[in-house]
């Protein structure tokens, strides 16, 4: 499919990773209420198109599914092809992660490796396919989402809190490079957010107490707000997740290892 299925429409045009579940769902709900085409990416071809079906039809858009594994070389190409060929696109919100539970001397390494490429390589070449067309019409959005796990380390979860950390920061050192050419880069650090993440990470939700659990709605209403005023890189919704990654930074080492350690129940 190309651009000619939305030569004409006159609306933006986003593509979201990840796009069938959790936070990247909500991102093409909302996106979608705010009258925005969409290019979505998921695994799933089947329960892509049917999501792309339902949100054509709800909200009178264009939808256009890549059914693409973004761990794998291929999908990254492919989906970095349709980017750079995509004339209209306007934000990319690169989602697509997982996360697992156990320490790495237990865990497969082909899972480990694989985490590596979706949340390392997939987001850089990606952003790198948009950047010359979002350069050259002045103007476009990127949102790399990231976790509060950024500003921080624990066992049985030392490639999710690491690679979370290579988003942030090269969302960061991004945002300086295109501060001057209209694009706006960000990283969406979420805490424990109501998802099929942390089921199908086989973690402990209930470890967690419920004041700490956001909504994926809330999650994302914050992030496309604090982009769309030009905000702060760095996008931490709630107050209590805000004040959680100043205890990380400025605390005394032993209250953080009693959060960190509270924290590893849910990984190991």
């Amino acid at each position: 499919m190309t651009d000619s299925v939305f030569h004409g429409s006159g609306r933006p045009v986003a593509l979201v990773t990840g796009s069938t579940a959790g936070i990247g769902k909500v991102f093409a709900h909302q996106l979608a209420t705010q009258g925005y085409d969409l290019i979505l990416v998921a695994r799933d071809a089947a329960r892509l198109q049917a999501q792309c079906d339902e949100l054509a039809l709800q909200y009178g858009i264009n939808v256009e599914p890549i059914a693409a594994d973004l761990s794998r070389d291929e999908g990254m190409r492919r989906v970095g092809e349709r980017i750079s060929q995509a004339n209209a696109l306007t934000m990319l919100v690169n989602n697509a992660g997982f996360g697992t539970k156990g320490k790495l001397a237990n865990r497969p390494l082909a899972e480990q490796a694989t985490m590596l490429e979706l949340h390392v390589m997939a987001p850089m070449l990606l952003s790198r396919a948009a950047l010359p067309g979002m350069i050259a019409r002045g103007s476009g959005t990127i949102i790399n989402v990231a976790s509060v796990a950024s500003f921080a380390f624990s066992a049985g979860n030392v490639n999710y809190c690491a690679t979370k950390a290579y988003l942030r920061f090269f969302s960061l050192g991004l945002a300086l490079e295109v501060a001057d050419q209209g694009i706006i880069v960000q990283a969406l650090c979420p805490g424990f957010t109501h998802t099929e993440f942390h089921d199908r990470g086989g973690m402990d939700k209930t470890a967690i107490p419920g004041f700490m659990w956001l909504s994926a709605e809330r999650v994302v209403r914050d992030s496309l707000a604090q982009a769309a005023r030009r905000g702060p890189v760095v996008c931490i919704p709630g107050k209590r997740y805000k004040a959680l990654v100043l205890l990380i930074r400025y605390a005394p080492e032993w209250l953080v290892g009693f959060f960190r350690a509270r924290y590893g129940k849910t990984r190991t």
